[in-house]
């Protein structure tokens, strides 16, 4: 449907879906979706996503991009390098060279390709530290973007991102209502009609507005998320080491019983391993 009969999404925890869960543990995301929104009625349609949590853009380069190449997809997604801007001293430079190679890849065997820049962390306590890094990866995307003909997800600018509500209590990751606005919006790049808008604001918060920089909040983020951080970044380990890609190889995509008859999702034929959590 929509001239896309394959489709192979490659990247980190992003791509993979943390932490849009379904009703057995396991995540679904915008990939997950967006998938949906392509395949449609059309039983031909099929689906591969081979990110990962925690992978570096190096480990997705060598791992997941010579798969890519082999299957030769209608359209291949790719959102990498940011588990290694958020390094200190990373060479955002050089971060974005290697992307480029890949991108460069891509487009060589003909394949049309989507990108992701990085959402703007402006709003996010402690996390902000982040921004100058993030904007200059970003400005190098959109170059790489223009120079190779790939289309760009602006995750900067899209405001529903800049509330908080968007993201998870980790500050990393999304909620399952920002991974289906950032699939409407990929949709929408890619000239899929859809029947949602991405741009509708959240409610007014009750909340009162020093929820996300209050110091209590802080050290409860610290002590549960960046400490276990930093702890596998000086053992060399990651989230993902043991676990495999939920979708390795192109199949169909295949109905599934929702947990709420109220509501109607869509499983993955393969999707069968149990996650972890993103702690």
């Amino acid at each position: 449907m929509y001239g896309i009969n394959s489709y192979v999404a490659i990247g980190d925890s992003f791509t993979e879906g943390l932490n849009d869960h379904r009703g057995d543990g396991t995540f679904r995301g915008w990939a997950d979706r967006l998938a949906e929104m392509l395949a449609g009625d059309e039983p031909g349609f099929q689906y591969a996503n081979l990110s990962l949590r925690g992978k570096m853009l190096d480990e997705i380069m060598d791992e997941q991009l010579p798969i890519a190449l082999e299957l030769k997809p209608d359209l291949v997604t790719l959102c990498a390098g940011g588990n290694d801007v958020i390094v200190p001293g990373a060479d955002v430079d050089a971060i974005a060279e290697r992307f480029e190679a890949g991108v460069a890849k891509l487009r060589a065997a003909g394949i049309p390709v989507v990108i992701f820049n990085g959402p703007d962390t402006k709003t996010l306590s402690v996390m902000s530290v982040l921004r100058g890094k993030v904007a200059i990866y970003n400005t190098h995307l959109w170059a790489i973007a223009a120079r190779h003909g790939a289309k760009m997800v602006d995750l900067w600018t899209m405001e529903p991102l800049h509330d908080r509500r968007a993201w998870s209590d980790d500050r990393l990751h999304f909620t399952p209502d920002a991974h289906r606005r950032i699939a409407l919006l990929t949709a929408e790049v890619l000239g899929v009609p859809v029947t949602e808008d991405w741009r509708e604001p959240y409610p007014a918060s009750t909340e009162p507005a020093t929820w996300i920089t209050s110091r209590r909040s802080d050290l409860a983020w610290t002590k549960v998320h960046l400490l276990p951080w930093i702890r596998r970044q000086l053992r060399g380990e990651s989230m993902g080491d043991g676990l495999s890609p939920k979708r390795p190889e192109l199949a169909p995509l295949v109905p599934l019983v929702p947990d709420n008859p109220a509501s109607i999702d869509l499983d993955m034929r393969g999707d069968v391993r149990g996650n972890a959590t993103a702690s």
